[in-house]
């Protein structure tokens, strides 16, 4: 599409992302555990949470590449992207007043309504999703993407985590669960509103039929790995049960290695599998895009948890922080985080060219591994943000730079098959950290379920160490 670009354009086109991001900031780290907790209770809110997660999260998955594929072909009059966004969106405010009512259930039956209703927002938000990720390649000039991508960053990172901790993070530490949900309706109805103004132009046909492969291809993977995910958890549930009965009582050391190495398995097996479904037999000319995926997998099972997890280790280490008064300093540390992945992410590239993005990788999984460690021994709350920027910091590092390396190592050709491919890792962290690390949690508390997750973004290094890029080959 051909038309000037005006200075609106970079917040008409971008807005939509301040939504999504809210949406996943009052959700997955705020009002899903709430709820669940209360619902289910102490002793096995881990599990419970875990299972919904997977779910969820696979779903989101197959959603957001299937409705990207539609919304790519789509010929609606009023454009390919923006018919997307309008029924996720509706669909989304529904969903938000059903879990308010669902607030008021109590037991399993609140649980299943809620796992329900978490899943199918799952679907409706990468709906939007998908169609949200076509709008600056579709409308804007090649010239101009760097800074319409530097706008989105914005909207997408420190401007929703502000809102959220200053705002609704502060209604439902206070118990006003209604007073939250009904924000985040008003955030998402005037974003879409506000992201209907951009003008699409109608694709004329498509005579092209739809590609079945790619979808059947997808369908395969999730499956694979959902079902490893599935097995891995199965089977520390069974050790570690068995080997608490064995020992004759209650040892925290040996439940931190049994789910530190179903955790391993879940992401090596996961990867390889999946990848081998993915390009087949070419998987043995890729090792290092297979290493890298695992790189990526390791590392955000261990940040994307932190922040799903925030509420119940703030309960479990502080006794003024019970119920819903945790979630308002969990929202302040997420927005600790966010603003220093913004901070950090910015320099990234030109820290990338000058020391090579694997030195940059391994530097981001040790600030990481730091700033868990701190949040894990830190006896006041403001030691906990402290730990919270160092996380920031090499999450910030992190994305750039891992990036950065996937897009090099992929071969040019079939780059856009085989980063997609690797999306795999940003779901699978979520459903890996949480369906096997909840049950864990529940057996012996929040604080050891961090330290496995520091374990892991020290273990991530070992996975960019055998990953070969232009950096290992020595120039005269």
């Amino acid at each position: 599409m051909k038309r000037p670009i005006r200075w609106f354009d970079y917040i008409t086109i971008n807005i939509y992302w301040f939504a999504l991001t809210t949406r996943s900031q009052v959700l997955s780290p705020l009002v899903i555990p709430l709820l669940v907790q209360q619902f289910m209770g102490e002793a096995s809110k881990g599990t419970y949470v875990g299972n919904m997660r997977l779910w969820a999260l696979m779903a989101a998955v197959l959603f957001q590449a299937l409705m990207g594929m539609f919304s790519d072909r789509s010929t609606a009059k009023m454009g390919r992207r923006r018919p997307f966004i309008i029924v996720g969106t509706l669909v989304e405010l529904i969903i938000f007043v059903l879990i308010g009512l669902t607030a008021g259930l109590e037991g399993t039956t609140g649980y299943t309504f809620l796992f329900l209703l978490y899943s199918l927002s799952m679907i409706s938000s990468n709906t939007a999703h998908a169609a949200t990720q076509g709008l600056i390649p579709d409308l804007v000039p090649e010239e101009k993407r760097g800074r319409f991508s530097g706008v989105k960053a914005l909207f997408e990172l420190p401007l929703p985590l502000i809102f959220v901790s200053f705002v609704i993070g502060k209604m439902i530490s206070k118990g006003n669960l209604w007073g939250g949900l009904i924000t985040l309706i008003v955030v998402m109805l005037v974003c879409m509103l506000i992201t209907l103004t951009v003008k699409e132009e109608p694709l004329i046909s498509n005579k092209e039929k739809l590609d079945w492969q790619p979808i059947i291809r997808l369908l395969l993977m999730t499956g694979a790995f959902t079902a490893i995910i599935l097995l891995c958890g199965f089977i520390v549930n069974q050790v570690m049960n068995q080997g608490l009965k064995i020992l004759g009582f209650h040892n925290p050391v040996f439940v931190m290695i049994v789910g530190l190495i179903g955790m391993i398995i879940a992401i090596w097996v996961g990867v390889w599998s999946s990848i081998a479904i993915g390009i087949g037999k070419r998987i043995q000319e890729q090792k290092s895009f297979t290493w890298w995926v695992i790189n990526r997998l390791a590392f955000l099972t261990g940040s994307t948890n932190l922040a799903g997890f925030m509420i119940y280790f703030l309960q479990e280490k502080f006794v003024q922080y019970q119920g819903e008064k945790a979630a308002g300093p969990a929202s302040t540390i997420t927005m600790f985080v966010g603003i220093f992945i913004l901070v950090c992410a910015l320099p990234s590239g030109w820290l990338s060219d000058k020391f090579g993005t694997k030195k940059l990788i391994i530097i981001s999984a040790l600030l990481a591994t730091a700033g868990t460690l701190v949040v894990i021994f830190s006896p006041t709350l403001t030691m906990i943000y402290v730990g919270g920027i160092l996380v920031g910091a090499g999450i910030g590092f992190f994305f750039a730079s891992n990036w950065a390396l996937g897009t090099e190592i992929v071969p040019p050709s079939e780059a856009g098959r085989f980063l997609g491919i690797s999306n795999l890792a940003g779901a699978g962290a979520g459903a890996v950290g949480a369906y096997i690390g909840g049950p864990i949690a529940d057996q012996i508390g929040y604080t050891y379920l961090m330290g496995i997750y520091a374990i892991l973004f020290l273990l991530s290094i070992l996975a960019i160490l055998k990953v070969k890029s232009k950096e290992n080959i020595s120039i005269p």
